[in-house]
């Protein structure tokens, strides 16, 4: 069982190589702990997760398969190589057989639109049909709030960019996320240049970290991002161990864990109410004169950039539409390569009012397109968003002492709730199955426009646009 992550790259899960009778009896033993009631849905669950598997890894040949990951170790090559010259030029043959490659993979499953078996790779029940309406309400409602929050003066965060030592980055961050429940003796956290997850088992979860000492959020930010993927991964049931359920149920949901400890939770006010006293005091010389609400608006910052990767909880779904659009319009035949970065800039201009500076700075930024396939590769992170807005919205409603419990440093009863009615479950429920089944309610848009206004409107003091 593994599950690894690049970064905030949720990486495709691979086509199951095993057979269903195998995978099924290795599953047997493990499922004789669990409780007669749920026994029998589990074993349906096994029974499908590893059917879907199975079947889709035999409709790919292996010689396809073989081809297109040596193509896409060449095509990553000549992105790092074209990103640091600047010149879209370098990689542009190798995206254009890398789309071919993407059509000729979906082309051996079923489909109502090229998109949507590549989509199903890692959002399982997500089609075009679904997300595209889904998505363009979304930034409709979006829209008009960036643009009221933006118009007004800007928040100062230039305190956040002084030196921080490294050593006591990582010495609270670890305080932290011990709090928020990562065990340690289950897992460990480490230095890379990227932040990333990785699942060996339900006992050896790992994460990364990466610090910059000119910033002392960036690093706390990431590390609570993938202490949210490594919660799940610690929290399926020990029963789902050794079989294909023990792991998250799709890329949406496991991203919906990352944002929601990192956003809702600690990008909240009741967050640093708690924290910030103990990091003010760690970094008294560059804090001393910073009360937590000028922190808490800090953090909060919300502003037009050109990185999806640097961008805030307001804008980031911004530049996942514009991804996703843009890999539909190339998978349909609507946009050449050719002219992908002129696409990107004015779909730039038209939805943040900016245009990168070159193409490493949009059309090149992300490694998923140059590294992997073209589709399937975006709509996660806003999946992810908006799933973790309406599970947020359950939880506090089903019980409203988990804020009053965060401002006081206390997560076990968020930890708990999520454990039991996301984390044990693993792969057993499809994301929609989950979706319905904790919030009573399918996805919708709604709750995470309720949570922006909320916590937008205070910080900046601005009146928002609010669905019903």
């Amino acid at each position: 069982h593994s599950c690894a992550r690049r970064g905030d790259e949720a990486v495709p899960r691979r086509p199951a190589q095993a057979g269903l009778r195998s995978l099924r009896a290795a599953g047997q033993g493990h499922l004789r702990g669990l409780r007669h009631r749920e026994r029998p849905v589990t074993e349906a669950s096994l029974i499908r997760v590893t059917r879907r598997d199975y079947e889709r890894a035999i409709r790919v040949p292996s010689e396809f398969m073989a081809k297109f990951c040596k193509h896409q170790a060449t095509a990553y090559e000549a992105w790092v190589k074209a990103k640091s010259l600047k010149d879209f030029s370098l990689v542009q043959p190798y995206l254009e057989k890398t789309l071919d490659l993407s059509r000729e993979l979906a082309c051996f499953f079923p489909h109502k639109h090229i998109a949507d078996p590549l989509i199903d790779f890692v959002d399982e029940g997500m089609t075009v049909s679904i997300l595209r309406p889904l998505f363009r309400e979304l930034r409709q409602k979006l829209l008009p709030i960036v643009e009221a929050i933006t118009s007004g003066p800007p928040v100062d965060d230039l305190y956040l960019h002084q030196y921080y030592p490294k050593e006591q980055q990582l010495k609270f961050g670890r305080t932290v996320i011990e709090r928020i429940g990562f065990d340690f003796q289950r897992g460990r956290q480490d230095e890379t240049p990227h932040p990333f997850t990785s699942s060996f088992s339900i006992g050896d979860v790992r994460i990364t970290t990466r610090v910059y000492e000119d910033n002392c959020t960036e690093a706390l930010f990431s590390t609570v991002h993938e202490v949210g993927h490594a919660l799940y991964e610690q929290g399926i049931a020990l029963e789902l161990e050794g079989t294909p359920l023990a792991e998250g149920t799709s890329s949406g949901i496991h991203e919906s864990q990352s944002r929601l400890w990192e956003n809702m939770v600690g990008r909240s006010r009741g967050f640093w109410e708690c924290f910030y006293p103990q990091l003010q005091g760690i970094f008294l010389k560059q804090l001393s004169c910073i009360s937590v609400s000028e922190f808490y608006q800090a953090v909060n910052k919300v502003v037009k950039s050109p990185i999806r990767t640097d961008a805030d909880e307001v804008t980031y779904n911004l530049h996942v539409m514009i991804r996703f659009d843009l890999e539909l319009a190339m998978l349909e035949g609507k946009l050449a390569v050719c002219d992908l970065p002129e696409a990107w800039n004015e779909r730039y201009k038209k939805d943040l009012g900016i245009v990168p500076t070159n193409d490493s700075e949009g059309v090149m930024q992300d490694v998923h397109w140059y590294g992997e396939m073209i589709g399937g590769m975006f709509q996660g992170y806003t999946l992810g968003n908006l799933i973790a807005a309406q599970i947020y919205e359950t939880a506090v409603k089903s019980n409203p002492e988990i804020t009053v419990a965060i401002e006081r440093g206390n997560f076990t009863l968020l930890h708990q709730w999520l454990k039991h009615n996301i984390y044990q479950h693993g792969r057993k429920y499809t994301a929609n199955e989950l979706i319905d089944r904790v919030t009573g309610k399918p996805l919708s848009i709604d709750p995470f426009i309720r949570y922006i206004h909320n916590k937008y409107s205070d910080i900046y003091s601005v009146k928002l646009a609010l669905v019903a």
